[in-house]
């Protein structure tokens, strides 16, 4: 099929900071809009994790070293490799997300005017910092929203705190369905889950067929509330029968060891590709985390039938329908969370039913091939979108900047 001169002018740079990103929150992105006719190049630092992505997807990989912290120096010359390359690339549009990759390439698409400038938000350093640091944030996120043509806000919830912060540019500012910055691919996460025999894993894991395992999944770091985790496991309240199990990379040693002082209570498993492949051997997901855009992994524990407890964080909020998909607590609030567990042990029907109703959300609210074509709609300046929509349209209160 022949395509339009319009079609054949679509060239699409998206940008993160490190490759880990890429993979994790791109999966199928990248190749949907390359099939779509999009001529797409991946930015990041080229790790092993951006080099992995780019294979995936199928996309060629242009790496720039991108310094996670503040670091002029570095900074100025990672710019002068984005300018460089977007001028040699000449794209109509960039979608560019994670702090670092985000004001970098915002600056340099607004120095070349790209045409197109989509800043993707999934989530507010700033929040949970005081004092120059915070100041610092704010005008970083200021300024990347100023170059910006578009930003989009993965969940209602941080647009919401967003504007609160003044920093939701009116004319500028997109919600896509329910949230998520990339759905979740709900049938092939069923598919993984369903091929594991739970018995056979749990017995693996070190649990019990009785017990009720909570677990959790991502970065094992404070910000992520693990303190509220573990302090509920602790509690002489919680019943005997229910296990904690961590999937992820402990990056605080004192952490390390506060677990490791839990004994047979918790089990811990290094970060794997597998985590699908982990989902059946849960009960319940935990997730009491301070703070998120949209927290990925809630959709990935409810494609499996796993409900969730989380918190009323922004991001979090959004990503649980309290009562019917699962539970939520308040931040800090580790005696909610016991109840929680505990009414989650005791009542194994309400258990099975939260972790049906969340299955089928993530199923029917959550499809991949709406957020991509919400993200085109965005990118190609559609005036009549069907899938993404004006965040002042919702209800959240706009900033005039």
């Amino acid at each position: 099929m022949n395509k339009t001169s319009a079609e054949s002018d679509r060239k699409l740079v998206v940008g993160v900071t490190v490759g880990a990103s890429a993979f994790s929150l791109l999966r199928g992105q990248l190749e949907w809009f390359r099939l779509s006719g999009w001529e797409v190049t991946l930015v990041s630092t080229p790790d092993e994790a951006a080099k992995r992505a780019a294979e995936r997807e199928r996309v060629p990989l242009i790496g720039i070293h991108m310094h996670r912290g503040i670091s002029p120096v570095e900074d100025i010359v990672s710019l002068a490799k984005w300018l460089r390359m977007l001028r040699t690339h000449r794209p109509t549009a960039v979608n560019v997300g994670t702090p670092k990759a985000a004001l970098l390439g915002a600056l340099a698409a607004w120095l070349v005017r790209v045409p197109r400038r989509l800043y993707v938000v999934r989530g507010l350093r700033l929040e949970g910092t005081s004092g120059p640091l915070s100041w610092l944030l704010w005008c970083m996120e200021k300024l990347t929203m100023r170059l910006a043509t578009d930003v989009l806000y993965v969940s209602k919830s941080l647009a919401q705190e967003a504007g609160r912060r003044r920093l939701l540019p009116k004319h500028k500012a997109w919600l896509i369905g329910s949230g998520s910055s990339n759905g979740v691919n709900a049938q092939a996460i069923l598919e993984r889950a369903e091929s594991v025999d739970r018995n056979a894993l749990r017995t693996e894991l070190g649990f019990k067929s009785d017990d009720f395992v909570a677990g959790f999944i991502g970065r094992i770091t404070r910000d992520k509330g693990i303190d509220t985790l573990l302090r509920a496991l602790r509690a002489p309240s919680l019943r005997n029968d229910v296990r904690g199990l961590l999937i992820g990379q402990v990056e605080d040693p004192s952490l390390a060891e506060e677990i490791k002082s839990l004994g047979d209570r918790i089990k811990s498993v290094p970060w794997t590709n597998d985590v699908w492949g982990h989902l059946p051997a849960m009960d319940a997901l935990c997730l009491p985390t301070l703070r998120e855009g949209f927290p990925n992994v809630v959709l990935e524990a409810a494609a499996a039938g796993v409900p969730t407890i989380t918190t009323r964080a922004t991001g979090a909020i959004d990503s649980v329908v309290p009562g019917k998909t699962g539970i939520l607590i308040e931040v800090g609030d580790y005696q909610a969370l016991v109840n929680g567990l505990n009414e989650l042990c005791n009542d194994s029907v309400l258990c099975r039913r939260l972790g049906q109703a969340a299955k089928k959300r993530a199923f029917e609210e959550y499809t991949q091939e709406n957020i991509w074509k919400g993200l085109q709609e965005i990118m190609t300046g559609q005036n009549t979108p069907e899938h993404a929509s004006r965040a002042c349209q919702e209800g959240v209160e706009v900033s005039r900047s």
